[in-house]
C-alpha cells in the first residue's frame, strides 16, 4: 500500500493500518497486433466486448494514454463512415436490431474507419480499413 506524503511523494505504509483508497476500473486494453479494421472488430468481440467507443471526455483521455503505447502511428477505434456523409460507433447492442445483411452490407462496401493518431494531439482520422493497425477494445 503506498499513500502519499505532505511533500507529494509516494512511501510505503503498512498494509495493517486502514487507509482511504482509490479504485479505478480500466475498461479499455490496448492490442499491440496488426490487423484491418474488420479483423480488429472481430478480435474484440471474441476476446473482449468490443472495439472502443469514445463519447465524453474521460474516454477520451483513457484512449489516448493507451494510445501512447501504440507500435503502429494509428490505433482503430469502433468508429465507422457509412459512405453518406455518416460517422457512427459501430457496438454489438445496436446491430442487434439490423438483418445480418444490413451489417453486411456495411461492413463489405464501405471502406473507412476512424482511427486515433497515437502520438501528438490525438485526433481522428478517417483511414482505409485494410490498413492493419494496433487497436484499443472495451472490456464492457
Amino acid at each position: 500500500m503506498t499513500v502519499f506524503d505532505e511533500e507529494g511523494r509516494w512511501r510505503n505504509e503498512n498494509c495493517a493500518h486502514r487507509k482511504p483508497f482509490i479504485c479505478y476500473d480500466d475498461r479499455v486494453i490496448l492490442i499491440k497486433e496488426k490487423m484491418n479494421w474488420k479483423d480488429a472488430l472481430s478480435y474484440c468481440r471474441n476476446h473482449h466486448h468490443d472495439l472502443v467507443t469514445i463519447t465524453n471526455l474521460d474516454e477520451q483521455r483513457w484512449v489516448q494514454e493507451k494510445a501512447k503505447n501504440a507500435s503502429t502511428p494509428f490505433v482503430w477505434m469502433g468508429l465507422r463512415y457509412n459512405g453518406t456523409g455518416v460517422w457512427f460507433w459501430v457496438c454489438k447492442e445496436s446491430l442487434v436490431s439490423n438483418t445480418s445483411q444490413a451489417s453486411e452490407r456495411w461492413t463489405n462496401d464501405h471502406h473507412i474507419s476512424g482511427a486515433m493518431d497515437a502520438g501528438g494531439q490525438h485526433r481522428w482520422f478517417q483511414r482505409n480499413d485494410t490498413e492493419e493497425l494496433n487497436f484499443i477494445c472495451s472490456k464492457v
